[in-house]
């Protein structure tokens, strides 16, 4: 079982930065994309980043492109996403997510597993 464990989140405000980390318990993952989702409340699933199993391909929502970055250690395990300038509408549940491929992808049913979320919740 590959289940991703999300840490991280918090309640911050406007402008702050937040940095959220995911670690997978096995190697599968050093393998295979990984990426990052959010659901808002009241709001459907949506991407938000996503990097390939060597680190080199990144992709990046349009809402997200400049403020938000996507590392991954693959000597641990652990993908991390780096927010800065933090909006209120980037409240939201973030979902790390294992790809069943080795490339980065935008879209949810490309990935196999998922973690159970952390909470962001940015206030104005």
């Amino acid at each position: 079982q590959v289940q991703p464990v999300e840490s991280g989140g918090g309640l911050v405000q406007a402008g702050d930065s937040l940095r959220l980390s995911c670690t997978v318990p096995r190697r599968t993952a050093s393998n295979n994309g990984m990426g990052w989702f959010r659901r808002a409340p009241g709001k459907e699933r949506e991407f938000v980043a996503s990097i390939g199993w060597r680190g080199g391909n990144t992709v990046y929502a349009d809402s997200v492109k400049g403020r938000f970055t996507i590392s991954r250690d693959n000597a641990k395990n652990i993908l991390y996403l780096q927010m800065n300038g933090l909006k209120p509408e980037d409240t939201a549940v973030y979902y790390c997510a294992v790809a069943r491929g080795s490339s980065a992808s935008s879209t949810s049913s490309q990935y196999a597993y998922w973690g159970q979320g952390t909470q962001v919740t940015v206030s104005s």
